[in-house]
């Protein structure tokens, strides 16, 4: 059983995060590098599964710069057996379309019967990558599970939808996604995180992959087209109870049509 948890560097959510008005990109360089929350998660699901089941083996495959190692590092410190790191200048400013394809081209050169990820990233907020993996890979998709149980043929969990808790289940391989609802991350002990030292990351190009970056294959940047900072919240109208406030506030309820 090879279960890969998909995890992404990103700003730490607690710091201030900053917009590059230039590019229109947030800052990564403005505040400290962390692995993404949701990703801590989704690696504790399938080490529960390890701990039932030894003999699995999880992986820890991401794509970004070439300091995201040690983000992985932090990752293998949990328990997980080994990290991919895919980085590559020309890589700079993907999109969803081309983070999946990619993504998806590492996978196949992993292997993996599980595919867990999290159900949407603290940067960018879009939450379709893993569903587009599953199509690229023409394999089933479990989305936004509030709990998961994996089996060596199968994983299963709950589904909150408006007005109904559903039970999804899917048949390996799959790829899942997983809310911060479905595990709390354990904390790493002394042992894991002297052992995460020696574990092996495996760092891949866009030529490792097969993948030939430029006019000839699928846009590799994003391209925006502008920025602006966000204007200053301004006070809202205030009223004075001269006798007419009741009538002022009908009015104003009326006219931006909250009655």
């Amino acid at each position: 059983m090879k279960i890969v948890v998909l995890a992404k560097q990103v700003p730490d959510t607690w710091s201030h995060r900053a917009l590059d008005m230039v590019t229109g990109f947030l800052d990564r360089s403005a505040s400290e590098h962390v692995p993404d929350e949701i990703n801590e998660r989704t690696t504790e699901a399938a080490l529960q599964y390890k701990d039932s089941a030894p003999a699995a083996e999880v992986i820890i495959l991401s794509m970004g710069p070439e300091d995201a190692t040690g983000t992985l590092r932090k990752m293998l410190s949990m328990g997980a057996d080994s990290a991919v790191l895919v980085t590559d200048p020309a890589l700079a400013g993907s999109d969803a379309v081309q983070s999946a394809r990619v993504l998806s081209a590492a996978l196949e050169k992993v292997g993996a019967d599980l595919i867990l990820a999290g159900n949407r990233s603290t940067d960018g907020q879009c939450g379709v990558v893993p569903a587009m993996i599953a199509e690229l890979r023409g394999q089933a998709l479990a989305p936004c599970l509030d709990s998961v149980t994996i089996t060596e043929s199968s994983i299963e969990g709950q589904v909150q939808v408006e007005g109904a808790s559903l039970t999804v289940r899917a048949e390996l391989p799959a790829v899942a996604t997983l809310t911060e609802k479905a595990a709390e991350p354990r904390f790493p002990n002394f042992k894991n995180i002297v052992a995460a030292k020696k574990k092996p990351i495996v760092t891949w190009s866009l030529a490792d992959l097969g993948i030939q970056a430029g006019p000839a294959s699928a846009p590799v940047q994003s391209v925006m087209v502008s920025a602006q900072e966000r204007p200053e919240k301004q006070p809202g109208p205030k009223i004075s109870d001269d006798g007419t406030a009741a009538a002022q506030l009908a009015e104003f309820l009326t006219a931006n049509r909250l009655v």
